[in-house]
């Protein structure tokens, strides 16, 4: 494609890699894709209680041709299924997909033939979130999961054959864990001791 194809995979395109990847999930736009009642929560997420703006994302985009990010939150109807594809094939690339909800990734409690049965039938999906509806912290934790995927993707097609030749897999740590407060560390307790006597 340009500079990246041309360049051994050394200190600048490992730079350049990381720089490129870091504006990327530092700047995502969601698309607005709400179907049901899986996007009270998602609006209630960019609301200032759980403030999306901290991670670049407090604009939900109207337009598929400024949004990377697609939300599908809520089920998804075979009425609205090419909507849906359609929507997704403007976006630009590099564009990404996150199931939100029970409906969105499995078809949830509506097993019949008027619900698509999981949104990975119309569109590639990168992140499932489950729940009925998730919790905003749930949304804001698959966000922070696809920030961490977008950090690891790699430019251009031969650092991409590097990293599937050498098995390179993004960690998914919960954010519970990888941003929790470290704690002091104090001195380990001695355990009591028992003379032989028994006393």
């Amino acid at each position: 494609m340009g500079l990246e194809e041309n360049l051994p995979s050394g200190v600048l395109l490992t730079s350049v890699e990381k720089l490129v990847n870091w504006t990327r999930k530092s700047s995502l736009w969601p698309a607005t894709f709400g179907l049901a009642c899986c996007a009270i929560e998602m609006m209630t997420t960019g609301a200032p209680r759980y403030d999306l703006a901290r991670f670049g994302m407090e604009v939900f985009r109207a337009s598929p041709r400024q949004a990377d990010l697609m939300i599908v939150a809520g089920r998804v109807s075979n009425k609205m299924a090419p909507v849906l594809r359609q929507i997704y094939d403007q976006m630009p690339e590099p564009r990404w997909v996150l199931a939100m909800g029970v409906c969105a990734s499995s078809g949830g409690m509506f097993n019949n033939y008027a619900i698509v049965q999981g949104v990975d039938h119309v569109v590639p999906v990168d992140m499932y979130l489950p729940g009925c509806p998730p919790r905003p912290e749930m949304l804001m934790d698959a966000i922070l999961k696809i920030h961490a995927k977008i950090m690891d993707e790699p430019l251009g097609a031969k650092r991409a054959a590097e990293l599937a030749e050498s098995g390179h897999r993004t960690p998914m740590i919960p954010s519970s864990v990888k941003y929790a407060p470290k704690a002091k560390k104090t001195a380990p307790a001695t355990a009591p001791t028992v003379s032989a006597g028994g006393e």
